[in-house]
């Protein structure tokens, strides 16, 4: 509770004078409904918001008719409770997003509304309402629809293989969109779904390529899936800076939308959402595959950084706001970021991970010559996007997205894992593990302890706790892979692999001369690669990825 009532504190500081006095009243109303115990605390809760309406009749919103209804509804006082229903019914939207017709036909709209269930003007109210909401899904799928629309493309009907790598490579069915905001649905499973919302550049032009970042939110665990979403939900408040810098420099943001089961955190039953978003946004949308970039804040924060250590194919950076930096459903294998990039912006009062851990984390990754940044921002808590002081944050990260490339075709890599599904990076793909090998010399894990965490004690007051921990934990063995190429020669080490397949790039070899693969210092194959034209489209069908394209693949077993 404490964290809510300190996030709404701070919430006051960005809204005018007027704003801030109907937001104290109506919270203090909100506040005494929580801790009502009899007939008489619910009124005096009432007389509250009735007291913020009449004073400020300009400022009323969503929220507060719906908690003015609801206890006008509890009271047994029928008309007050229908003055305050009828006017929020009508709200397209509230503030929060929400549609007005969701508070009549909701989960819970019977059981708060339960006195009111026998009242004529209530099922009124609830046909118009079931109206609403059809006419609203069918918005919906109208945009969602619109939104996926390309124009006909004749690339799968070529049959040169090398022209269709330039195909490919070409790639372009886009047209221009008939809005900026889109919320669209996401299917989880054949009985869940969620949903992504997206923000396209004031002037989008099909016929540019796009940088695109997607913004994972925190506190996963108390959040639910939602089939649509809206605009004032996620370009504002904490993501002002995001909308503000995104607008400058014409990129496009995404916000899925996760829960305590799925999500980008744990357990890994949605960590699949984002690369399979990502995809079906390509589909639609002019994106520049070598400019994909993901960030996010706390819970958020850590999917990035889980992203970054076990899926990072798709994307350039990784950025995270209070991150907790540390994969949570299996090992940490941090020099997976050599492949790739982290910025950290972090607080010194943070409850989520201590500074001084932050700090070890830092010099763990400058010891492996790590592209990772760490800024730190004394004086403020876990919630540092809320406010005003974090915008040089964003001027940080929004620079380092303009100039930060992905490299499609890297000379090196260095990838470890402990699960299957995540045994693939750039141009290394479906690694198998053997955990019944012995580990190589050179395949450690590095860590390192914690020994301090920051708590709040029963005085709100921040304190000093001592810890013994691991900053990871490594609960399976793991497999790891070396591997380089140059002049047409791969080199390849292994600790605890079994098999793995080459992708191939005419960019990345001479296909006029023989690919040399070496493994572990003995050679395995030493042929010419061809042109696959089934292979080719296979691929592209799979990853929607215009930079980074494979004509055939090497499969090796060791």
């Amino acid at each position: 509770m404490r964290y809510y009532i300190t996030l709404i504190f701070i919430s006051l500081c960005f809204h005018a004078e007027a704003q801030e006095d109907y937001a104290t009243l109506t919270q203090q109303a909100l506040e005494t409904m929580w801790k009502a115990k009899n007939e008489a605390d619910y009124q005096e809760a009432l007389d509250m918001y009735e007291k913020a309406f009449k004073i400020y009749p300009d400022s009323i919103d969503g929220t507060g008719l719906y908690k003015a209804s609801v206890l006008a509804s509890e009271l047994k006082k029928y008309d007050k409770a229908f003055e305050y229903l009828v006017p929020l019914a009508k709200m397209k939207t509230d503030e929060d997003g929400y549609p007005g017709w969701s508070y009549i036909v909701g989960e819970y709209s019977e059981s708060e509304y339960k006195n009111l269930l026998s009242d004529p003007r209530w099922d009124m109210l609830k046909l118009k309402a079931i109206i609403d909401k059809k006419e609203f899904y069918k918005e919906l799928q109208e945009n969602e629809d619109e939104f996926y629309n390309v124009a006909e493309s004749h690339q799968t009907k070529v049959d040169k293989s090398r022209i269709l790598f330039d195909e490919i490579k070409n790639y372009n069915p886009y047209i221009e969109k008939k809005h900026r905001d889109y919320s669209i649905s996401f299917k989880i499973n054949d009985s869940t779904k969620t949903s992504f919302f997206i923000h396209l550049p004031k002037k989008y032009n099909p016929e540019k390529k796009y940088a695109l970042l997607v913004f994972l939110h925190g506190a996963v665990r108390n959040n639910a899936l939602a089939d649509f979403q809206n605009a004032d939900s996620n370009l504002g408040d904490w993501n002002r800076y995001y909308t503000k810098y995104a607008e400058q420099n014409d990129v496009i943001l995404v916000f899925p939308k996760g829960s305590k089961q799925y999500n980008w955190m744990a357990p890994d039953d949605g960590f699949f959402m984002i690369p399979e978003m990502i995809k079906q946004i390509k589909k639609a949308i002019n994106i520049n595959d070598n400019k994909v970039f993901i960030s996010g804040h706390s819970n958020g924060a850590t999917g990035s950084f889980s992203y970054l250590m076990k899926q990072p194919i798709q994307f350039a950076g990784f950025y995270g706001f209070n991150t907790y930096p540390k994969v949570f459903t299996g090992g940490t294998f941090v020099e997976n970021i050599k492949n790739r990039s982290f910025i950290n912006f972090s607080t010194n009062e943070d409850y989520y991970y201590p500074p001084n851990a932050n700090d070890d984390l830092a010099k763990l990754m400058h010891g492996i010559n790590a592209d990772y940044k760490e800024y730190r921002y004394n004086g403020f808590p876990h919630w540092f996007p809320k406010f005003d002081e974090s915008e040089p944050a964003y001027q940080i990260l929004f620079n380092d997205l303009i100039n930060r490339n992905r490299n499609p075709f890297p000379k090196e890599i260095s990838w470890e894992f402990d699960d299957e599904k995540y045994g693939s990076i750039d141009w290394l793909t479906d690694i198998k593990l053997d955990t019944l090998k012995p580990k190589a010399n050179w395949h450690q894990n590095r860590n390192f302890k914690i020994n301090k965490w920051l708590e709040y004690d029963e005085n709100d007051s921040l304190i000093i706790k001592t810890v013994d921990k691991n900053a990871f934990d490594f609960p399976r063995k793991s497999g790891k892979i070396k591997a380089q190429y140059e002049n047409n020669i791969f080199r390849i080490e292994t600790s605890r692999i079994s098999s793995f397949k080459i992708y191939i790039s005419p960019e990345m070899i001479n296909l006029d001369r023989k690919v040399k693969i070496y493994i572990n210092g003995k050679l395995y194959f030493n042929k010419k690669v061809k042109y696959n034209a089934g292979f080719m489209l296979q691929s592209f069908e799979q990853n929607n990825d215009r930079e980074q394209i494979w004509i055939n693949c090497i499969g090796l077993k060791i």
